[in-house]
């Protein structure tokens, strides 16, 4: 049997086709994949576009979208789409699933294998498998889910965490607060800590003199994206301001998770995945633990949450196929 499987974001749409083993209802192997951008008037002419190219019959289907499913229904935050779990299988003719993006990415992580995560702490064996499971991670917006093993299967609680409020920790964070008000009615988390963010903590640190622009990297910013620039410019340290962006918002992304693991204790483990990190990643590391463990007397119960950064780019679409086999069981 096969199955479809999607990750909507706000930016691009990844689709794929997944065979099922015969002996239990999870993606065995990958058959084909596709990358789309996130436009056009809704996700179904992206999917009948990448059917088209194929003729593989589908068993059931399963979408993971950047923005809050509630009863099978997603208004999407960054793209001007509505979509419905009904609908979709109505089009498509078989079952489908319509999930939080990061609800697929937390079901994802428990099909990874140890070689697709990199621990910044404890090793792979020391998780308790049975302990919750915590995932965030920055790309177009700021996702957050949490993952509660039951004897019934995990229990996934989708959140949209990551529009909680920012809370500044020092005098350089209070400067960023007010800087960003002046801009915003309302400063998230999500407002520091995505592709986004990097690019608002470059022009705070610019603007406010915390450092020196560099006319190359304004003019690469005004022709490239300027996320990726000031990601690539900052982790070889070839631009102050880039490079003090990134470690600032390595800080931030670590404080956040700080927050997230506080609040469910995941001894399962806490997984960072998303296309930021893994660009960020040669500086992410020592940043992101200081902001991470900096909690007061929290700070030693941190230190037995194990940390790993997802290295599989495609997690929340492999995870949007384990709840499409889910439909099949």
């Amino acid at each position: 049997m096969h199955v479809l499987a999607g990750d909507i974001g706000g930016t691009k749409t990844s689709l794929a086709i997944y065979e099922l083993a015969p002996t239990a209802p999870a993606p065995a192997r990958l058959l084909r994949s596709a990358r789309f951008p996130s436009q056009g008037p809704g996700l179904l002419p992206i999917v009948e576009q990448f059917l088209a190219a194929g003729e593989q019959r589908l068993a059931a289907a399963g979408f993971a979208v950047a923005g809050p499913v509630i009863a099978g229904h997603c208004k999407t935050t960054n793209l001007p789409w509505e979509l419905d779990a009904a609908e979709l299988s109505a089009a498509l003719r078989v079952p489908a699933a319509l999930m939080n993006d990061f609800h697929g990415v937390a079901l994802g992580v428990g099909a990874l294998p140890d070689d697709q995560l990199e621990f910044f702490n404890l090793s792979a064996g020391e998780r308790d498998r049975s302990g919750v499971v915590a995932v965030l991670g920055a790309g177009t917006g700021l996702g957050e889910a949490m993952l509660v093993p039951t004897a019934s299967g995990p229990r996934v609680l989708a959140s949209e965490g990551g529009h909680c409020d920012f809370a500044p920790r020092d005098d350089l964070e209070i400067d960023l607060l007010r800087h960003l008000l002046g801009r915003h009615a309302r400063v998230s988390y999500e407002r520091v800590v995505s592709g986004p963010g990097l690019v608002a903590l470059y022009e705070f640190l610019v603007v406010r003199g915390h450092a020196p622009e560099q006319a190359s990297t304004r003019a690469r910013m005004a022709a490239e994206a300027p996320a990726a620039v000031v990601g690539e410019l900052g982790v070889r340290g070839d631009d102050l301001a880039c490079a003090r962006a990134v470690d600032l918002f390595a800080g931030l992304y670590g404080a956040e998770a700080g927050n997230l693991a506080l609040k469910c204790l995941p001894t399962g483990g806490l997984y960072l995945a998303g296309g930021v990190g893994l660009h960020l990643r040669p500086r992410l590391r020592e940043r992101f633990m200081a902001g991470f463990l900096a909690k007061g007397r929290m700070t030693p119960l941190l230190h037995t949450i194990p940390v790993a950064l997802v290295l599989d780019g495609e997690v929340g679409r492999r995870g949007a196929a384990v709840a499409a086999a889910a439909l099949l069981a």
